[in-house]
């Protein structure tokens, strides 16, 4: 059974395009498997709000003119997530709930700047579980600053997605480094849900 302790909260990073939302965001490269990804991700969502687990949506944005990108353009990505395009929106398929929180972000960690740390007080959240992406960037960064701030950390490996296969999977490798328990699956998620439910019934 998948250890979490305490109060878990879901956070779903980066899953933006918008109406276009099975194609890569422009300016990122990303590995293969986003049509396999999405239908699970979706099912994890509805399974946490049936078992009362919170849902926190994460969207990178950057104004137009790029003068809150940083230096996000000094290594591999080209400009992305622009303000008013649609591919910077997320995901049609996510449907975030008026009671859900959206935090919107302009660096790689989602803690960065954000009200995320709030947001996870209010919830008295003790485990972060991740989804979305890049798994060598933003999940990485995510989860980084989440085990920093002392919460357990759940990264679902079959819910995430690199800019390539082996940074994929350095990423993970490095996450894993931080927690020995922090790689997990939506399998292991559904399970852990499930056993939560029986037991609150």
């Amino acid at each position: 059974m998948m250890a979490v302790s305490g109060n878990a909260v879901l956070v779903v990073v980066d899953i933006q395009g918008g109406s276009a939302s099975t194609l890569p965001t422009p300016g990122i490269p990303v590995m293969s498997g986003r049509a396999e990804r999405g239908p699970r991700v979706r099912e994890l969502i509805r399974h946490c709000r049936e078992a009362g687990v919170p849902v926190v949506f994460i969207q990178e944005v950057h104004k137009r003119d790029l003068i809150d990108i940083g230096r996000e353009l000094d290594g591999a990505e080209g400009p992305h997530c622009l303000e008013g395009d649609d591919a910077t929106e997320l995901a049609s398929w996510l449907e975030p709930r008026p009671e859900e929180f959206v935090v919107k972000k302009r660096r790689y960690s989602a803690f960065f700047g954000t009200e995320l740390e709030i947001i996870l007080k209010a919830y008295k959240a003790e485990t972060v579980m991740l989804v979305g992406g890049l798994t060598d960037i933003c999940i990485h960064y995510t989860a980084a600053d989440a085990h920093q701030h002392d919460y357990v950390v759940r990264v679902l490996t079959d819910c995430v997605a690199g800019s390539s296969e082996r940074a994929h999977d350095a990423a993970l490798e490095s996450i894993a480094y931080l927690q020995r328990d922090a790689l997990v699956t939506a399998a292991d998620v559904h399970a852990w849900l499930d056993d939560r439910e029986r037991v609150s019934a």
